[in-house]
């Protein structure tokens, strides 16, 4: 007898079209919040790095935010390939220390800085066995610890996450 087996496709994942890197940005932040995304991702990281505990999280919504955080570094490696300042520098004086965050004076001032330091240390694969890693080692108790050092991808991540949410304040003031 035989099994009959239902075909699926996975052509969704495939879209046809090219997003501009603001618009895939912009759709990030729509669905997630710049301190609920950071906050996230420090959880995820929390449980990757603690053995004997896993997060509590649904894992369907823990696979959604990282899908959405490899669509985000992808828009972040194109605003790194195209480097259009003009959008982005903005001249400020003395600016506070609770509004810099994890970022410099000059990556507040030019958030591209802040991509292209990001690109210039890991590739987009390297991000994504980043993310692949700690969202694996969060969703179990595992012995083992990531191999590669995981916390300097981890603060690329969320300076890069603070520079495309100034990248797009700065661009909805114009």
């Amino acid at each position: 007898m035989k099994k009959n087996r239902t075909q699926v496709d996975f052509q969704v994942w495939k879209s046809g079209k090219k997003r501009p890197a603001l618009q895939l940005m912009e759709n990030f932040f729509r669905f997630n919040d710049l301190e609920a995304s950071k906050e996230k991702l420090n959880n995820i990281m929390h449980y990757a790095v603690n053995r004997k505990s896993w997060i509590c999280e649904d894992p369907a919504m823990v696979f959604q935010f990282h899908q959405a955080v490899r669509s985000f570094v992808r828009a972040g490696y194109l605003i790194h390939l195209k480097g259009k300042k003009r959008y982005i520098h903005t001249q400020l004086e003395n600016p506070s220390p609770w509004v810099l965050g994890l970022l410099s004076e000059n990556e507040y001032q030019n958030p591209l800085l802040v991509f292209k330091k990001a690109f210039k240390e890991y590739s987009i694969k390297e991000f994504d066995y980043f993310m692949s890693g700690i969202v694996y080692f969060s969703m179990g108790a595992y012995e083992n610890l990531p191999e590669k050092n995981i916390v300097i991808p981890y603060i690329h991540l969320i300076k890069m996450l603070d520079a495309a949410h100034l990248i797009l304040e700065r661009r909805k003031k114009r």
